[in-house]
């Protein structure tokens, strides 16, 4: 029985970067084998086990036989007669490809290091077109290392395509496929992953709602870039950069939906997309399984993020209801990231990039206004709907004096 470590250890290892878990396989053993040691099964679909001190996953080399269509349309073969190369040989990129020794040694039987010198990344093998999980995987690992300068090699972006023509991507799981999603949201250069999806067809498979945003013209004046599916892709690079808050850059990926179903006979005018991308983003969310929490402020932001640019143009007791119906007297953090999602927005615009948005710290200071008025600061005590009725018209006063008439802030 021989142990290596394999996957993306050795990979980040070798980019210098965090590693984050550790994965081994096993040569030349047999579950028998590893239980009599100590070791405790958990997979389900294949024998992985956990290391009896470490907690680490141990998982026996194997092999795969495409039987069927889909992410799970697979058979495995686990005896102990599988070599590491075949083990390697049935994973996705090179990068992911190697493995190490006990003596340190790193074994590179396709090329890995090669690879991640020059910063591609690259399928091993034609078995990569019987996964279509793996179209989601090569675009998420583009996003994630598109700071060390990676790029999807030319045949596997056509392997990638030819997956999304033959239908094979259309078996995902919907829990996969947001799973994937979410990963990729929550790291670094998330635009770059619905660019690769786009690029290769999937996206319009998998989140038509988002596809259907390309080629959908908005007003030169607003929007130098034009393309609303343009703008989107830039508005959650920006968010990428401002926030690590995935539920925020879910938002501003979905902010703009509605403008894919406006009448071409008004282009590039979008009048009453807010509630149109609202109706989109509930069938959105029904598809997948989104959670509460992204489902709402992403509400919030495709209802509200064009009184949130205007805010400095508003009055007084409409900067209050703004405040309510943002729930940000109770929940500060979540009208901090309402307010996040709609400075992503408004910098994601040609020529936008690297301003500021001051509509945003007047937001802040209104709603720190707001909370500073409690029913002690009132002229005299009244029960029910009056003392509401009162403290709801302090606080409108406050917003008036300490924001409105205090405010410098440009258009």
């Amino acid at each position: 029985m021989e142990i290596f470590e394999v996957g993306g250890a050795i990979r980040d290892e070798l980019l210098k970067q965090e590693v984050r878990e550790r994965d081994w396989v096993v040569v030349g053993a047999t579950a028998e084998d590893l239980i009599s040691q100590g070791f405790k099964p958990v997979g389900k679909d294949f024998p992985v086990f956990l290391h009896p001190k470490t907690r680490e996953e141990y998982a026996l080399a194997r092999t795969e036989k495409k039987v069927g269509p889909g992410y799970h349309g697979f058979s495995f073969n686990t005896s102990s007669k599988v070599t590491l190369e075949e083990d390697l040989g049935r994973r996705d990129l090179t990068i992911n490809s190697m493995a190490r020794d006990s003596q340190g040694n790193i074994i590179d039987p396709y090329g890995g290091q090669t690879d991640l010198e020059n910063r591609w990344l690259r399928h091993i093998s034609p078995a990569f077109a019987e996964d279509p999980l793996r179209v989601l995987r090569v675009a998420r690992f583009a996003a994630r290392y598109k700071n060390n300068g990676f790029k999807v090699a030319q045949e596997t972006k056509e392997l990638m395509a030819k997956i999304v023509s033959t239908g094979e991507i259309d078996s995902l799981n919907t829990d996969r496929v947001w799973l994937e999603t979410e990963k990729a949201l929550s790291g670094p250069s998330p635009e770059i992953y619905f660019e690769v999806l786009r690029n290769c067809g999937a996206l319009g498979v998998l989140f038509p709602e988002i596809n259907s945003l390309f080629g959908v013209p908005q007003p030169k004046k607003w929007h130098p870039e034009i393309d609303t599916g343009i703008h989107t892709l830039m508005a959650l690079d920006i968010a990428g950069r401002i926030t690590k808050s995935a539920s925020v850059r879910f938002a501003v990926l979905t902010h703009d939906l509605g403008k894919a179903t406006t009448p071409k006979k008004i282009w590039p005018s979008h009048h009453g997309h807010e509630q149109r991308s609202i109706e989109i983003l509930k069938s959105f969310c029904k598809r997948f399984p989104i959670p509460r929490r992204y489902r709402k402020l992403a509400t919030s932001v495709a209802l509200h993020h064009g009184l949130a640019h205007r805010v400095h143009k508003l009055k007084a007791k409409t900067i209050y209801k703004l405040i309510e119906d943002l729930d940000g007297i109770r929940r500060p953090k979540g009208f901090e990231d309402f307010i996040l999602a709609c400075e992503a927005d408004a910098r994601g615009r040609s020529g936008f990039e690297s301003t500021q948005y001051p509509q945003g710290d007047l937001l802040r200071k209104a709603l720190t206004a707001v909370v500073k008025v409690h029913t002690k600061d009132l002229d005299e005590i009244n029960e029910g709907p009056l003392l509401g009725e009162k403290l709801k018209n302090k606080r409108i006063e406050a917003i008036r004096d300490e924001v409105i008439n205090t405010q410098n802030i440009a258009e």
